[in-house]
């Protein structure tokens, strides 16, 4: 399986035999999104919330099916778990839902957390259940910030650890850089590049925290 980040909390998950999944695709029409557009075809597209830095379905070429909200769906033999949150720490009254994404490609079990603006509770850490590779917003003000990310990672255990969703040159929001995220951190690393292949046989222990450079 491969892991592209595109960029903001947009990735391309492409398994073995060629399935492609990407999360939550923005739009550079967005305030504050300068990313390049996205220009990547997918089978299955998953939308944890409808802002636009989350939500530019039109943009993912292909006829991809789109997955949103919470329950169960089943699609070109991926099963994917959608798990009710929401986008801040008042139960959605100040941003709205969020939708958690729990699915396995290739046997590798991805969480993307999407807009998550909260600690998970019991009951989401149960849900969630096993994570191998966990893609966690950590910037703040719009999403948890580093102590909250840092928090939800001890609740869940993952194997590796993406972070997304923080400040980089292409995006003007006013949230976090990844660096405070990593502050005080062991077993960090920082590719030198926006894509890298994990398998279940080389799942690392403990947990790796693995940066990416944003691919638009």
């Amino acid at each position: 399986m491969r892991i592209k980040w595109l960029g903001h909390a947009a990735f391309l998950i492409t398994s073995e035999k060629g399935l492609r999944i990407i999360t939550d695709p923005y739009s550079p029409a967005f305030g504050g999104i300068r990313y390049k557009r996205i220009d990547e075809e997918a089978d299955i597209v998953l939308v944890s919330h409808d802002h636009g830095d989350h939500n530019a379905v039109s943009d993912v070429r292909g006829k991809p099916a789109v997955v949103r909200g919470p329950g169960y769906h089943r699609i070109r033999d991926v099963e994917i778990k959608g798990i009710e949150s929401f986008h801040d720490d008042a139960k959605g009254k100040s941003r709205g839902p969020n939708t958690i994404f729990c699915f396995a490609v290739d046997e590798v079990k991805i969480c993307h957390l999407g807009d998550l603006g909260h600690l998970l509770s019991s009951d989401q850490v149960r849900d969630i259940g096993e994570v191998n590779v966990l893609l966690i917003p950590v910037g703040g003000f719009f999403t948890i910030g580093p102590t909250e990310a840092t928090h939800v990672v001890e609740a869940l255990r993952p194997n590796i650890v993406i972070p997304m969703h923080f400040k980089t040159p292409k995006c003007d929001f006013p949230i976090s850089g990844v660096d405070e995220f990593l502050k005080g951190k062991e077993r960090v690393r920082r590719e030198k590049r926006s894509e890298i292949e994990i398998t279940k046989e080389a799942l690392p222990e403990p947990v790796e925290i693995i940066v990416l450079e944003h691919a638009n």
